[in-house]
């Protein structure tokens, strides 16, 4: 497997939104939310649940590449490089809306089965969790978590930016999805990294490993001023689904990361499974949403 490095978003900008329509090595998969629940009927209403995250490499061969070139691709040093280049927030002040707009203008005309936009997505989210009577801080985690996909619209690949998440640093588990990728990791080779624990030391926390590199992160550390911890767990490791769904990498966590992903196994179904819901009515809700924005953040934060 060659190594692909880091390159500019293949793009086409038509009248004034940012549209995917070249699936390259880079970007190889149809739809940039493939890599999560990528079968044709995703946003049809009575979904069942099991149909969601059903990974096979013949029958979605664009998953299966993506996954092939984010394993080869995430390495240690990789992911370094990532959190200096973005994580001192130096992309400019928005709003909450306005990067949620600033996202909007990412729409992709390759999924012929939807035409949902970013924010109408984040809103089935965060509508579904407030109609099930949690705190705000939740459903604005809900309204939120997507935001960090902005690193699209900066340039970042889709290996880059989406797919499940994993240490690096240390062995790769064999539930993180497609793990027979990793023999073409550079870091697989490295003997250090590939100990059950590698860098790390027994329970040293999840706040001390190293995630592969993509928009949890990126939102986390946006938010991380402003939200309470359930909610920051939530942004952070919402796309770690070898630890939240198949409960690899304890070894590393501590007995407060497994109790702050209880809050992360509250979050994630309604991520996967609001997208079948009719599309909210911004405008009927927006003053809301105004509201319980301002009781948790400024008006314009850094990104």
């Amino acid at each position: 497997m060659t190594i692909v490095p880091s390159g500019s978003y293949n793009t086409l900008h038509t009248g004034g939104l940012l549209r995917m329509h070249t699936v390259t090595a880079e970007n190889p998969l149809q739809h940039l939310d493939d890599w999560d629940d990528y079968v044709a009927s995703r946003y049809k209403e009575g979904k069942a649940e099991e149909e969601f995250r059903n990974y096979d490499a013949e029958a979605n061969p664009g998953v299966a590449e993506f996954y092939r070139v984010n394993h080869a691709n995430q390495t240690f040093d990789f992911v370094l490089q990532k959190r200096k280049e973005y994580l001192g927030l130096t992309r400019g002040k928005k709003s909450i809306w306005e990067a949620a707009d600033y996202l909007n203008t990412l729409v992709d005309d390759s999924d012929p089965d939807t035409d949902l936009t970013q924010i109408e997505h984040l809103l089935q989210t965060s509508e579904a969790i407030r109609k099930d009577g949690h705190p705000g801080w939740m459903i604005l985690a809900g309204l939120i978590h997507d935001l960090g996909k902005t690193l699209c619209l900066y340039g970042e690949p889709q290996w880059a930016v989406v797919g499940d998440t994993f240490p690096v640093g240390c062995a790769y588990s064999d539930q993180i999805v497609f793990p027979e990728y990793f023999a073409a990791n550079p870091d697989s080779k490295v003997p250090e990294y590939q100990t059950k624990y590698g860098i790390y030391k027994p329970n040293c926390g999840l706040d001390n490993v190293y995630l592969s590199w993509g928009h949890d992160e990126y939102i986390y550390q946006v938010a991380k001023p402003y939200l309470p911890e359930p909610a920051l767990y939530m942004l952070r490791y919402h796309s770690f689904y070898p630890a939240h769904k198949h409960g690899a990498y304890k070894h590393l966590m501590t007995a407060h990361d497994e109790e702050m992903f209880d809050w992360v196994r509250k979050f994630n179904p309604y991520d996967l499974y609001s997208k079948g819901a009719a599309k909210p009515n911004l405008k009927e809700i927006k003053p809301f949403y105004d509201d319980l924005i301002a009781e948790y953040f400024p008006e314009k934060i850094d990104w």
